[in-house]
């Protein structure tokens, strides 16, 4: 298989390498609010200018990943300062919160594909391999878009077939850590309306944890057909594996973030890799009726299987040898089979037309999806310590001299053997209404009805739930002079909530209502913009702990998140080219809970996991001619300050600013070679925590250089 792969990856590269290169080769994108890319319309964005949008929206440009050599969703999602991490289940999917909201800490659903729910199932991290544009879908957009998180949804637009046009690239790159990588698209015309486009990727090597080491490969083509002028057919394939131990990070004892190496991994390398394997579909027609009316349909289907065993720190103070001392870590086994499948189905028509003196752009759509979860969960955990239970019975490793493979792997019980299966239907509604030249008011709303069913085999029963709900939007624009807009908005939403309370009956929907204001501006031609924004988000009927039934939660919880925002892209004296992006988050707990996992008690005020109250990221770039060739270099700053790295106790990571540097050249037409260096000074940081026994340490110094060939 390793070898196929690998024969895979340089078919691939050759293929690249072949293609015939065609002046206009790279893909033009429309200024127009549809963000169109390669002629293919966005879902659920109509045909409106970003300055006409009453909505902040942050884009992190393919090009920006390149010059960093990001290859991860969770690193190219560090450069927008109103997202940050969250618990990646030791490394194995998408966590992330937007605006200081996460959603479901154990079920990812956070990002979209194409407009198409593609975060929700166990894939692994996605890989940045065929990614145009990643779009940060900030605010109350819930009304239209349905079911996600009031601060915001992330879109990632895809690299779509280009019709009629035979393009490439091919790169191979090494690391630091033993870590190599290579990469091919190639963009190739049938006939000049049939056009196939082929990307794919493979990495393996090693990394900064002990022991640890990873395998990723993946083919994402895309094939577009052209109907006419007309009609544009896009069919989209996504086939990926990640391969990697599951690992938890380190212990912090007592603040002591030295407490071990960066580098310590305190699982166990004998229960192997877990594996998360995806499979997707997409489908999409783009018919226009006219210069004015098109339509949109599309359908998606996505499979993903999350395989694997871990050895983890045990949490719970009653059963952790290591708070007598300080050092014989007790530890848990688990192993998990996470299925997922999800259908979706969508349509809407856009149209502009007039009544009288007053513009109106319409959006008319439904959704269907299909969302089944199948998980089986198993465990051991050390016994209590009251019963002076020996080494081998704790599952305990030495934190500072670990011996794996110490003693045999201890069986694990079944204790999660669940089936959950939610069917959602949308109609959405949107009509943005010019009033004036200056003056544009947006009112709209989405109608949602699901049902959810639970079967659980280990308690042998099963619920249901059905519900309903109407949100609204509505937003204003004001043109206060030709590059100064001020925009408003107001929305509201909702979000189903998986799983039963003690009486086996499924919870009431997380709701959530979100309002914004700020301002945008865009000078010189397009050549500099900036959002200044502020937001207030409220959301209830948040899931914590049954104090009277462990092992179950009721639907109490309230929170709040507020802030300001600041995103600016354009270019300085001396044509420097620059990046920035600022974030001030408060996101507080509103109710007085008993925190679901650890039985701490949550206080109306306590900050939210994972988010910090100031996070910052500055680029800067210039290109140049070096020795008569084009060359390219740049670098960055990024600041996240300090966050709670536990629910409903003062444990808290420090604050960090980590530094990156990248450069360029063009030796010879077609050819560049390119470097980077990220934590250039480096430093000692930590990307999330769950709790002072999970923590999970950010990389050092690490070094990227590489070949890209254009054609």
């Amino acid at each position: 298989m390793r070898l196929f792969r690998l024969l895979l990856a340089s078919s691939l590269t050759v293929l690249a390498v072949t293609a015939r290169a065609e002046d206009g080769a790279a893909e033009s994108q429309e200024t127009g609010a549809s963000i169109t890319v390669t002629g293919v319309r966005q879902a659920y964005r109509g045909d409106f200018a970003v300055s006409e949008i009453p909505q902040s929206i942050g884009e992190i440009e393919a090009e920006t990943l390149q010059d960093n050599s990001i290859t991860r969703l969770t690193d190219a999602l560090d450069l927008n300062a109103s997202v940050s991490r969250q618990n990646t289940l030791g490394g194995l999917w998408d966590a992330f919160a937007v605006r200081g909201f996460a959603g479901d800490e154990n079920l990812p659903t956070g990002y979209l594909v194409n407009g198409f729910n593609g975060g929700r199932g166990f894939g692994g991290q996605r890989d940045s391999a065929g990614v145009q544009r990643i779009e940060v879908l900030k605010g109350p957009a819930a009304a239209l878009l349905g079911r996600g998180e009031p601060g915001g949804t992330v879109n990632l637009v895809t690299k779509q077939a280009v019709l009629g046009d035979t393009f490439g690239t091919a790169a191979i790159q090494a690391g630091s850590f033993g870590t190599g990588r290579v990469e091919a698209d190639a963009n190739v015309a049938v006939t000049g309306d049939v056009t196939a486009r082929l990307i794919g990727y493979f990495e393996d090597g090693g990394s900064f944890r002990d022991t640890i080491a990873q395998e990723r490969w993946g083919l994402l083509p895309s094939f577009g057909i052209g109907l006419g002028s007309a009609t544009r057919i896009t069919y989209d394939f996504e086939w990926t594996r990640v391969s990697q131990p599951f690992d938890r990070g380190i212990v912090v004892l007592d603040g002591d973030f030295g407490t071990v190496p960066r580098s310590r991994f305190l699982g166990e390398p004998g229960d192997g890799d877990t594996v998360a394997r995806a499979t997707g579909h997409q489908l999409r027609v783009q018919h226009d009726f006219s210069d004015r009316w098109s339509l949109l349909i599309g359908g998606s289907h996505r499979d993903t299987l999350l395989t694997g065993a871990s050895s983890d720190a045990e949490t719970v103070a009653s059963r952790q040898a290591i708070y007598r001392d300080g050092r014989s870590l007790s530890r848990q086994r688990r192993t998990r089979r996470y299925d997922s499948e999800q259908s979706v189905i969508r349509a809407e028509i856009t149209g502009d037309f007039d009544t009288g003196p007053l513009r109106h752009r319409l959006l008319v759509g439904a959704d269907h999806d299909v969302f089944t979860n199948d998980q089986t969960f198993s465990r051991f955990r050390p016994p209590l310590l009251s019963g002076n239970p020996g080494v081998q019975a704790g599952n305990i490793i030495d934190i500072q001299q670990p011996a794996y493979g110490r003693f045999p792997l201890p069986a694990t019980a079944i204790i999660t053997d669940r089936v959950d299966t939610q069917r959602s239907t949308g109609l959405f509604v949107q009509d943005q209404v010019s009033l004036t030249d200056r003056l544009q008011v947006r009112i709209g709303g989405r109608y949602d009805a699901y049902s959810l069913r639970t079967d659980n085999d280990v308690t042998r029963t099963s619920s249901e739930r059905q519900d309903s709900r109407f949100s609204p939007q509505a937003g204003i624009v004001y043109r206060l002079a030709d590059p100064v807009t001020l925009y408003a908005a107001y929305g509201e939403g909702f979000r189903a909530n998986i799983g039963t309370d003690a009486a086996g009956v499924i919870f009431a929907p997380e709701t959530s209502r979100s309002i914004e204001a700020g301002l945008k501006l865009t000078a010189l031609g397009g050549a500099f913009s900036g959002t200044l924004s502020v937001f207030q988000l409220d959301k209830s009927n948040v899931l914590a702990s049954d104090a009277n039934n462990p092992g179950f939660s009721v639907a109490i919880g309230k929170a709040r998140s507020r802030g300001v925002e600041l995103d600016v892209t354009g270019r300085l004296p001396g044509d420097v080219e620059l990046l920035l992006s600022y974030a001030h988050i408060d996101a507080e707990a509103r109710s007085s809970v008993l925190d679901p996992n650890f039985s701490f008690q949550v206080n109306p005020g306590d900050p939210l996991i994972n988010i910090p109250d100031h996070t910052a990221n500055l680029q800067l770039a210039k290109d140049f001619a070096l020795a008569g060739r084009d060359a390219r270099i740049g670098g960055g700053m990024q600041y996240v300050g300090e966050r709670a790295g536990e629910t409903g106790t003062d444990f808290t990571l420090p604050d960090h600013a980590l530094a990156r540097l990248f450069a360029q050249v063009e030796p010879v037409d077609g050819m560049t070679l390119y470097g980077t260096v990220t934590n250039l000074f480096d430093k000692h940081w930590y990307a999330n925590s769950y709790h002072p026994l999970w923590v999970q340490p950010g990389a050092p110094r690490t070094f990227t250089v590489g070949v890209r060939a254009r054609f």
